[in-house]
Order: structure tokens, then sequence, then C-alpha cells
């Protein structure tokens, strides 16, 4: 069994730390998946014979790392994917990017199309057919002037196709190490990462926050300017 970083679990959900590279569920590649991976964790850990149910309630780009969670019973599946609608379920990410920022806060709002052929998003006019909004707020949590890097703390109102590194891309702050929409790190991991998660327990209709954070190594060392993040 691959090792796995479980964060919380209960009879009804299962929060894991996602690294990067693994696909969220099965896909042409058949590399081994997040989904994969739990389910294997559960059947071993509690001696289930059959097939596990694992509800995936939610995705993370391959490349991307952080939290995830999954639902345990077919009625917890149901009610998180209605959060997600809701948008009671809340994602925030951190984020390596280029170059220096006039505002250390803001909001950016895009509208978004996805080129289903090449499988990329791009900024365009909202009257473009299938144009749908994006929006994010940043914050500008360090700067480090040697490298010209800043480490953002991003949330999401929106759940568009590559949302995050499309928007800061146009905005002239593609995401380190981004292949598809970056211009620096080239060959290098992408910098993001979903450090926090936050949802109504799906039975008891508790507010429960979970985190995850990158080791400070590698481009992430600029975490090491930073006490907390809260």
């Amino acid at each position: 069994m691959q090792n796995l970083k479980v964060i919380f679990e209960d009879n009804q959900i299962i929060v894991v730390e996602k690294q990067p590279n693994i696909p969220s569920q099965a896909d042409k590649t058949e590399d081994i998946d997040m989904l994969t991976i739990v389910k294997q964790y559960i059947k071993e850990k509690y001696n289930k014979p059959g097939n596990v149910y694992l509800g995936l309630v939610h995705r993370l780009d391959r490349p991307v790392g952080g939290v995830m969670i999954f639902a345990k019973t077919s009625k917890s599946a149901t009610r998180l994917s209605d959060q997600v609608r809701e948008k009671i379920f809340k994602k925030k990410y951190l984020a390596v990017v280029d170059g220096k920022f006039d505002n250390n806060k803001g909001t950016l709002e895009d509208y978004l199309y996805k080129d289903e052929r090449n499988n990329i998003s791009k900024v365009v006019s909202k009257e473009k057919k299938n144009a749908k909004l994006a929006k994010l707020d940043y914050e500008v949590l360090a700067y480090n002037e040697v490298k010209n890097l800043s480490l953002l703390k991003i949330n999401l109102h929106t759940g568009r196709h590559h949302q995050i590194r499309v928007q800061l891309s146009h905005a002239g702050h593609s995401i380190f190490g981004d292949q598809k929409y970056g211009t620096r790190g080239q060959g290098k991991q992408i910098a993001l990462w979903a450090y926090e998660l936050t949802i109504e327990h799906p039975i008891t209709k508790q507010e429960m926050t979970f985190k995850s954070i990158p080791e400070s190594n590698g481009t992430w060392c600029i975490l090491k300017n930073v006490v907390t993040v809260k």
C-alpha cells in the first residue's frame, strides 16, 4: 500500500494529503490514483471483503498537492457534492508566483473558456459563448527579493478548470514550475498547494477545517519567512 497521510477520518469521511503528480482518479495513464490509494487503505485497515465504497467529491490537478476529502458513504457523498454546488465547501491554496505585487491583497475576476481539445483554459471576453466567470482573492504572505518570487494565499470563489493557474498567468504572475501557463521554473514541480479545506460535516453539520502545509524546501523554502499560515 502507498504511504498515505490521513488528516482526519470517521465513519462518514476521510481527509488525506494528496502528493503532487498523483491523479485524483484513474486516467488514461493508468498510474496509481488517490481514489484507489484511499480505497486500499480502508480495505486493509478494516479488513473489508469485496469492493470498498468511496465517493470522489472534488479533484485536484495532477501536479498539485494538498488536502483532499472523500466520502465513505453515498449519503455523505451526496451532501458534500451539494456543498460544492452551494459554495459551502471552501478551498484555499498556497502558490509561489513570479514577480512582486503592487498591492498585498486583491481580487482577480476574469471570464474563462475551456478548450476541451487541448485541455487548457483561456481568459476571454464575457461575450464569448461558454465563457464562465472566475473569481479569486489573493494575499501576499512573503516576497523573496533575490529570486523575485511571491508567496500567495488564495481564496477561491469559483471552481473553474485550471482557474488559479490561468488567472495568475494572465495577471503577469504565473506560478513557478507551471508547465502549461508558466514562464519560470520549467522542469520544476508546480508550486501550487491546496492547503485548507472547510466543510460542514455531512451528518453532524459541524463546520470543520483541515490544513496541509508543504514542506519548506525547494521552491517552498519561501515558507520559512512565514511564521504561520492562517
